[in-house]
């Protein structure tokens, strides 16, 4: 294949120099590890922003200018091949149906288009009445008797309902329906998907029935509209409503879980930005994206380079795994200055890679905002002193999302 030179900025005086060369080897993090990987971003970002890992055979970008552009540029960095460090993914799930995130333009802009018809910003706004009667009910159940888990009780059932709302998936089956989510979820972030072949079989079985059902019986769900999409002669059929909603449960599920945990502690850890939300709370809007930034949940995904490209004088060759590791790219003081490791509410913030970009910008985003926004604006109003222990608490495992397991909650004296 050909060698592409892929140019890049210069580098530039931004970056901070208090980090050890020795440090800057990236090691995919786990519950153990994820309280802190931010050091060894900034390690990388500084010593080794273009950087091969041999335990592996894959290479990780740190910078956000290398990672934005690598994230729009699908023909070069694609999808194709799955979204982990992993080689022979797409393989090894032996599945009939290619979930959305493996799909590249022209098949994912085709059908991003037909199915981000039931994502627009209206679309989203007709469940905020269903979700702030969600988060004041289990807000509610969090904090009776003063304490619980905030991501037990509060972070990880949210978006879980979220999902099923979206899908149409009936009151009656979310209780099967939360146990196939969990299992899948776990087995993605894991990076193992096959430890979740029995929930993923069951689901797609389940939503072949529902399918069915909403051909009959349509409702007011995403799943209805692409029936009905299918039914119009689309290029839609049962395969790729099933990728779909494997998409759904695996990306809209721990990924808010982890904004919420991250918000609450970056709150407790700073009050006098937690007064400002809690005094105007027309700074939450804004402060949603600053919280998406410093937490990014979705730390980071995997591209396969599909010719040799040329990144900072170091040539990536064709066929390799390249690791875009949102979490730096959103601390990176050459994109938000030198104070990008910092909370600030009120940060003007004009690009962020927690949803990715360009082709693959996460079609959820939107409803992640309005989840979170609504989340914090319940949250304060109710217990603007509350507290969490974030080192009692204990990070999920997986080597992708970053998001509590567990994290004690005290709510405070009452609003």
């Amino acid at each position: 294949m050909s060698n592409t030179r892929y140019m890049m900025p210069p580098v530039t005086t931004n970056q901070q120099s208090n980090t050890d060369p020795a440090d800057a080897a990236f090691v995919p993090c786990n519950e153990d590890t994820w309280r802190n990987p931010f050091d060894m971003y900034a390690a990388l970002r500084e010593h080794d922003p273009v950087h091969y890992v041999s335990d592996g055979d894959y290479w990780v970008l740190s910078r956000f200018d290398d990672i934005f552009n690598a994230a729009r540029n699908t023909k070069t960095f694609s999808s194709a091949e799955g979204l982990t460090f992993n080689y022979g993914e797409r393989e090894a799930l032996d599945m009939d149906f290619a979930p959305m995130v493996m799909l590249d333009p022209p098949e994912h802009t085709a059908f991003r288009r037909m199915v981000g018809r039931g994502f627009t910003p209206r679309r989203v706004q007709t469940i905020e009445p269903l979700v702030r009667d969600f988060v004041v009910e289990y807000l509610g159940r969090l904090a009776d008797g003063g304490t619980g888990d905030f991501a037990v009780d509060f972070a990880k059932p949210l978006p879980s309902f979220v999902v099923a709302l979206y899908l149409g998936v009936p009151e009656e089956d979310r209780g099967s329906f939360d146990r196939w989510t969990d299992s899948i979820v776990a087995a993605n972030a894991q990076g193992e998907n096959l430890q979740a072949i029995d929930a993923v079989a069951e689901l797609a079985l389940y939503f072949s029935e529902l399918v069915e059902r909403r051909k009959a019986e349509p409702g007011d769900d995403v799943v209805s509209e692409l029936v009905a999409l299918m039914q119009d002669g689309e290029e839609m059929d049962l395969l790729s409503i099933l990728g779909f909603t494997f998409t759904m449960v695996a990306g809209g599920n721990d990924t808010t879980t982890g904004l919420l945990g991250g918000a609450a502690e970056l709150l407790t850890d700073n009050p006098d930005q937690r007064a400002l939300l809690a005094e105007d709370p027309s700074l939450i809007d804004n402060a949603v994206e600053e919280f998406l930034r410093l937490t990014s949940p979705v730390q980071g995904l995997a591209r396969t380079a599909t010719r040799d490209v040329e990144i900072r004088g170091r040539t990536i060759p064709a066929g390799r795994k390249v690791f875009l590791a949102y979490g730096s790219a959103n601390r990176d003081p050459d994109e938000f200055g030198v104070d990008a490791e910092e909370l600030d509410v009120t940060r003007n913030i004009e690009r962020i890679m927690t949803f990715g970009y360009g082709a693959h910008h996460c079609l959820g985003a939107a409803t992640a905002r309005l989840q979170a926004r609504v989340a914090l604006e319940e949250l304060l109003a109710r217990h603007p002193d509350f507290t969490v222990d974030a080192a009692a608490g204990r990070f999920a495992g997986g080597h992708f999302v970053r998001r509590y397991a567990s994290l004690p909650f005290t709510a405070g004296p009452a609003a």
